[in-house]
């Protein structure tokens, strides 16, 4: 049974563009070889933390939505903690009512854009 869940991270802000891409890459990578379908991204930037996190202040935050069975949460979650450039994480599955919240948004999203 595939389940809906949404992943934010924060990554160093000590990486360079092309480090943090190749970062979630790998992390996107590791979601589909699962079986898993990645059905939106955002990279929402370098931004200030609340509090500071091994003496760092700002983070590279990014999003991931994606469909997918229940076993691949503990491997993402185990790549997520052997991964230096990992500041934090959060994983969690969507219920029906966060799940219809997160596909307006994205759907106002895609208008945005397709505005600009």
């Amino acid at each position: 049974m595939l389940n809906h869940y949404e992943t934010v991270f924060i990554l160093t802000p000590v990486l360079s563009d092309v480090q943090m891409k190749e970062a979630v890459e790998k992390f996107k990578t590791l979601l589909i070889e699962s079986g898993s379908t990645i059905t939106n991204e955002e990279n929402w930037g370098l931004r200030k933390l609340a509090y500071p996190i091994q003496k760092k202040s700002t983070g590279f935050y990014s999003l991931l939505q994606f469909d997918g069975d229940p076993t691949v949460i503990a491997k993402l979650e185990t790549q997520f903690r052997r991964d230096e450039r990992v500041l934090r994480f959060l994983t969690f599955r969507l219920d029906k009512y966060a799940f219809e919240y997160a596909e307006k948004r994205k759907g106002v999203k895609s208008k945005e854009v397709k505005e600009n």
